[in-house]
C-alpha cells in the first residue's frame, strides 16, 4: 500500500473540490489522528492502514507526536483491494493487492507517482466507493462520537436544515433483549444508540433526532422511520422495531424540547395565539427531516453506494405520519407499514366526544358495567357468524346485519369495586336497560345531525364503549358524564386556542355543535393534519408499497375511516368510468393492500377477544414485497394471547372477508359485497367529498 502524507496539490484540489466526499474524508484522517491505537479507517475509500507510522513532512499539518512518533502500530482491518483509492486534502491511498503492509512515501518526490498511477476521474470515482470496508469493521470500531460526526450529512438536505456536528453522541449497546410488541419479535441485540441535533436557519430552534444502528454485520441497507401515537410524534418502544429486520430506525421530538414533550405541550403558543411552527412540525415536516437525515447518515455510516431501501411503520397518530410522507414525499419511500391511522383529523379528534354528548342528550349515563356486559353479550352473539367459535367477531359486517341490541335487555351484570386513578366506583349489580341500549345503538348509528345527516361513523360492533365510560359521584350515588381527554383537549388546544388539558363541561354541546367543530377542524388544518389526499400517482409510479391494516374492533378508529380513505384512493386513480370494481381491486392492490384485522383493539390485541391474530410481522411482509416481489395476498397474522397463542392466522385483504370451513379449522378469503356495504357511510352533513 502507497501512503502519501501531504497536502494535495492545488490542481487536484481545483478539480477535486466539489465533491461532497472530500470533506468526509478529511474528517477520517483527523480520526485516526485523536486515537493513535485504533484503525484508522477512510470511511469513503480505500483502508488507510500502516503498520508503522513515521512523522510526516509537514509538521505543520501533523504536529501530534502521539500520532506521529514512529513505532506506534495499527492492527489491520482489511487487505485492500486493488485499484482502491481515496482523496483528502492531507492523503491519498493507493490499494496493491496481496500488500498487508503499507509503505509511506518518502519525499515530494513520489507525489507524482501516486498521481500518475490513476486519473483524476478515476480518484474521484473510487473515493466514493467502498462497501468492502462496511463488512470490516465491528460496532466499536464505528460506534464512536468521533466516527459519528463524520458521518452526519453536511449536503443533500432540505434547504435550511443545519446539522450539528458537535451534539453527536454515540453509545454502544451490547446483548439487550426487547420484549417484542405487537410490530416486532423479541430478540436480543448489539447496536449503537446515536442521538444528534439540528436546526433551522434563521430560527432559535432545536430538534433532537435518535438513531438505532445495527451492527455493521447486521445491517441489511434499510432505514426505518417510526411513528408516534395520540399527541405524541414518537414512541420510545417503537425504536428497536428496525433491529430484527437488519434496518437503522429513527424517531424525532419534533423541536418540541424532549422525546417526552408531546404535541399538545407546545400548541397553542399561549392562549389565542398557534404555534404554526409546532403544529407543521408535527403535521409531516419533521418525519420529513428525519428521514432525509437519517437516510443520509446512515449511507455514511454503513460506506454505503448500494440501494438503501427506505422504510416507515408507525399506528394510530403514527399511521396518520406515515401517509403523511407518502403523500407529500412520495419518491422518497420503498414502502410503509400503516395501522389505524388517525387520519381525516379534524372529524377524528371531535369524534371521541361523541358519546357523552349522545348520554347528555338522552338523560342516561349508564354504568360502565352494563356497557361492558352489552359487549360481552355481542361478542357472544356474533361469534359463530364467521364460522368458528373462538371468542372472536371476525364479521363485524355480518354482527350488523344479524345482531339485535335489543335481545341483550334484562341481562344481568355484576363487577366487583374498583379503584382507578384515586377513584372508588362500588360494586354494579343489576340488568341491562332498554336506556343502555338506546344509548349504545344511537352511538353505533355514528354521529348524525339535528336534521338526520350523518356527519361522522363509529367503530364497529362488538367493540368496547371506551369513549362511553361514565364516573362515578360518591356524594350523589349516581353516575355522570366523563369528558373524554383526546376530545376535549383537541377542542381546547386546536379550536379554541387555549391551554387548557379539557372542557369543563359539555353545557349546550349538541349533536349539531359536534358536527361543527369537525368542519372546524377541517377547515383550520386540512393543508396539515386531514392527511387524505387521494392521488397516490407518484408513490405507485415510484414503485412504493403499504401495507395499511386497522383493528376490525378498535375503539379508537373506526375501521370504516381506513376503508373511506382506500376506496377514496381507489376511485380517484381507477375511477368507475375505466375500470370495473373487480378490475380497480386489481390495480390497487399492485401497490396498496388492506387488511382488517380480526377482532384486534386499536393497535393492540383485545383482551375481549384474545384469540384473534395480530400482523406482528407486517414489516417483514413488507419488505419480501419490496425486495422480492412477495405479493401479500393475505397478511401473516400470529395469535399473540389466548387459548391459540402461537398459532398462525392468515388476515384477509380488503375487501374480502374471512369464512371458516371444515368446522372451523379451515379459513377462505370470500367475497360478500351485500355484507361490505356496512362499512360505507354517505356523509351528507357536509356539502363538500369528504375523502
Amino acid at each position: 500500500m502507497i501512503l502519501s502524507l501531504y497536502p494535495e496539490p492545488a490542481s487536484m484540489s481545483t478539480l477535486v473540490e466539489p465533491c461532497p466526499h472530500l470533506t468526509y474524508l478529511r474528517h477520517c484522517l483527523n480520526l485516526a489522528k485523536l486515537s493513535p491505537p485504533r484503525p484508522a479507517l477512510f470511511r469513503a475509500g480505500a483502508v488507510l492502514i500502516s503498520r508503522k507510522l513515521v512523522r510526516g513532512t509537514n509538521n505543520e499539518l501533523y504536529n501530534d507526536d502521539r500520532f506521529l512518533s514512529s513505532g506506534h502500530t495499527m492492527e489491520l482491518v482489511k487487505r485492500p483491494h486493488a485499484e482502491q483509492a481515496c482523496l483528502s486534502n492531507y492523503a491519498a491511498v493507493h490499494g496493491v493487492p496481496d500488500n498487508e503492509v503499507g509503505d509511506v512515501l518518502p519525499s515530494e518526490s513520489d507525489r507524482s507517482l501516486v498521481i500518475r498511477s490513476f486519473t483524476m476521474a478515476k480518484y474521484i470515482s473510487l473515493a466514493i466507493s467502498a462497501a468492502a470496508l462496511a463488512q470490516a469493521v465491528s460496532l466499536e470500531d464505528v460506534c464512536t462520537s468521533a466516527y459519528a460526526k463524520a458521518a452526519i450529512p453536511s449536503t443533500g438536505l432540505a434547504q435550511g436544515v443545519v446539522t450539528n456536528p458537535s451534539s453527536v453522541t454515540a453509545a454502544p449497546v451490547y446483548n439487550e433483549s426487547t420484549a417484542g410488541s405487537n410490530y416486532y419479535p423479541a430478540g436480543t441485540y448489539n447496536y449503537c444508540n446515536i442521538t444528534m441535533t439540528y436546526s433551522h436557519a434563521g430560527k432559535d430552534d432545536e430538534v433532537l433526532l435518535q438513531f438505532w444502528m445495527p451492527t455493521p454485520d447486521d445491517f441489511q441497507n434499510r432505514w426505518l422511520s417510526t411513528g408516534g401515537f395520540g399527541f405524541a410524534i414518537n414512541v420510545a418502544t417503537n425504536v428497536p422495531a428496525g433491529l430484527p429486520y437488519g434496518a437503522v430506525a429513527g424517531r424525532t421530538d419534533g423541536g418540541f424540547g424532549s422525546f417526552d414533550t408531546q404535541f399538545s405541550s407546545v400548541y397553542p403558543l399561549v392562549n389565542g395565539t398557534a404555534n404554526y411552527d409546532a403544529l407543521y412540525m408535527f403535521g409531516y415536516q419533521a418525519h420529513h427531516e428525519m428521514s432525509s437525515i437519517g437516510k443520509a447518515f446512515t449511507k455514511n455510516f454503513f460506506n454505503m453506494t448500494d440501494k438503501l431501501y427506505s422504510y416507515y411503520q408507525g399506528c394510530s397518530e403514527g399511521g396518520r405520519e406515515g401517509w403523511s410522507q407518502l403523500q407529500r414525499f412520495p419518491e422518497e419511500w420503498s414502502g410503509a407499514v400503516i395501522g389505524a391511522p388517525a387520519i381525516r383529523y379534524g372529524q377524528q379528534q371531535v369524534n371521541h366526544l361523541v358519546p357523552q354528548v349522545v348520554e347528555q342528550t338522552l338523560g342516561y349515563y349508564p354504568p360502565n358495567c352494563e356497557l361492558s356486559e352489552l359487549v360481552t353479550q355481542i361478542i357472544d352473539g356474533c361469534d359463530a357468524l364467521d364460522g368458528r367459535k373462538d371468542g372472536v367477531i371476525s364479521r363485524t359486517d355480518l354482527c350488523k346485519l344479524n345482531f339485535d341490541l335489543k335481545s341483550t335487555i334484562g341481562k344481568p351484570y355484576s363487577c366487583a369495586a374498583s379503584t382507578s386513578m384515586g377513584v372508588s366506583t362500588p360494586a354494579q349489580n343489576g340488568t341491562i336497560t332498554a336506556e343502555g341500549v338506546r344509548v349504545a345503538q344511537t352511538i353505533l348509528d355514528g354521529l348524525k345531525d339535528s336534521e338526520g345527516r350523518q356527519a361522522y361513523f363509529w367503530y364497529q360492533i362488538g367493540s368496547e364503549f371506551t369513549d362511553a365510560e361514565t364516573s362515578y359521584d360518591a356524594t350523589t350515588k349516581t353516575y355522570g358524564i366523563d369528558i373524554s381527554e383526546l376530545g376535549g383537549e383537541w377542542v381546547t388546544h386546536g379550536l379554541q386556542l387555549l391551554d387548557l388539558d379539557n372542557l369543563s363541561n359539555l353545557d349546550n354541546v349538541t349533536y349539531d355543535v359536534l358536527r361543527d367543530w369537525m368542519l372546524e377542524g377541517l377547515q383550520r388544518y386540512e393543508d396539515v393534519l386531514q392527511t387524505t389526499w387521494p392521488d397516490l400517482s407518484r408513490f405507485q409510479a415510484a414503485g412504493g408499497k403499504v401495507i395499511h391494516y386497522h383493528g376490525e374492533s378498535d375503539n379508537s378508529i373506526p375501521a370504516s375511516s381506513s376503508i373511506r380513505y382506500f376506496e377514496s384512493v381507489r376511485n380517484t386513480m381507477f375511477p368507475n368510468s375505466t375500470y370495473t370494481y373487480d378490475e380497480s381491486i386489481k390495480a390497487i392492490n399492485e401497490f396498496y393492500r388492506l387488511y382488517l384485522v380480526p377482532g384486534a383493539s386499536h393497535c393492540n390485541t383485545n383482551s375481549l377477544q384474545p384469540n384473534g391474530p395480530y400482523p406482528q410481522d407486517s414489516l417483514g411482509d413488507l419488505m419480501r414485497w419490496v425486495e422480492k416481489g412477495v405479493d401479500p395476498v393475505t397478511l401473516n397474522g400470529t395469535v399473540l394471547s389466548g387459548d391459540y397463542a402461537g398459532q398462525h392466522q392468515n388476515i384477509c385483504s380488503w375487501p374480502l372477508r374471512p369464512l371458516w370451513k371444515n368446522n372451523g379449522t379451515t379459513l377462505e378469503c370470500v367475497e360478500d359485497k351485500a355484507s361490505i356495504q356496512t362499512f360505507f357511510y354517505e356523509l351528507d352533513a357536509y356539502n363538500i367529498t369528504i375523502y
